[in-house]
């Protein structure tokens, strides 16, 4: 089974509960790992014990560390999340940190190029050093995920356009896909707007999470919708992440389109029940929330 090669950055999320690893492409390496899905991380982080600690949770879960640089000069991310409200999170993401200057190599292409998958995010390309290492990369990779992840003020039309422009797959929230759809003066409905995103960056497949409410897939000419399944939220921290893992891990175990995103759906929500981005679950687990799910 190949890789799955996952960009950008790794970081603490400093929550009022304590600190617990975090960062979208860090958090969706874990979730496909756990998911039977092997995948890599390319990131950095300082040479501190905060640092030393992430490398050491990536161990402890699994994950290899030969591509998550090692940096002198600069701290190990933090960023300070603020759950006062449990469905929408509000981040004040620390500038500059060690992923904000991820380094190119010809490892890195070779990584990318053997990988069936690249995964990467808007957050990571906020800066020169690390933007300019993606910008190499992507013409290397065998198939493009954009995992959107606008975070004010760490974008620009500019970036999201280009890595819109060199995505085979992007994945938005609804409030991302309204700023997108903005940005070209149209306001239509989430159904038109996909197709809409598809064609005019001529992407394989685009899809949009929607929350409580599931989300949709636009697939080879087709739109799909899953309703989301109803759970007591904790956090909605790395909901998303899960949501992106469980997709792929099913697109590349061929599976339709529609079960695709069922698995997606209910990975997230399952997610949303725990405390933190990166909870340890499994297959079994996101199948047991499925089955009780269904209506006797």
């Amino acid at each position: 089974m190949n890789n799955v090669v996952c960009f950008g950055e790794i970081l603490w999320d400093v929550l009022p509960s304590g600190k617990q690893p975090g960062g979208a492409p860090f958090n969706v390496a874990v979730q496909l790992h756990q998911l039977g899905q092997p995948a890599q991380l390319i990131s950095r982080v300082g040479r501190d014990d905060l640092g030393t600690e992430l490398l050491d949770f990536l161990h402890e879960r699994g994950l290899g560390t030969d591509y998550v640089q090692r940096g002198e000069t600069h701290l190990t991310g933090v960023v300070k999340a603020n759950v006062g409200d449990r469905n929408e999170v509000v981040y004040k993401i620390v500038q500059p940190v060690a992923w904000d200057y991820i380094q190119y190599s010809e490892a890195l292409t070779q990584l990318v190029a053997d990988a069936e998958m690249l995964v990467f995010g808007s957050l990571a390309a906020r800066t020169p050093a690390t933007r300019e290492t993606l910008y190499r990369l992507l013409p290397h990779a065998r198939f493009r995920v954009f995992d959107v992840n606008m975070r004010a003020p760490h974008y620009s039309r500019q970036v999201v356009q280009y890595l819109l422009q060199h995505a085979d797959l992007v994945k938005v929230n609804e409030h991302e896909l309204a700023e997108i759809l903005g940005w070209f003066g149209k306001v239509i409905e989430d159904e038109a707007a996909l197709p809409w995103l598809a064609q005019r960056y001529n992407l394989q497949a685009a899809c949009v999470t929607l929350g409580a409410d599931g989300a949709l897939l636009w697939k080879d000419g087709q739109l799909y919708r899953s309703a989301g399944i109803p759970v007591e939220v904790t956090d909605t921290i790395g909901s998303g992440d899960a949501f992106l893992a469980a997709l792929l891990t099913a697109w590349l175990a061929g599976q339709p389109p529609q079960q695709c995103l069922n698995l997606a759906c209910a990975t997230g929500a399952l997610v949303a029940t725990y405390q933190g981005a990166t909870p340890t679950i499994g297959p079994a687990d996101v199948a047991a929330l499925r089955q009780q799910s269904i209506p006797s």
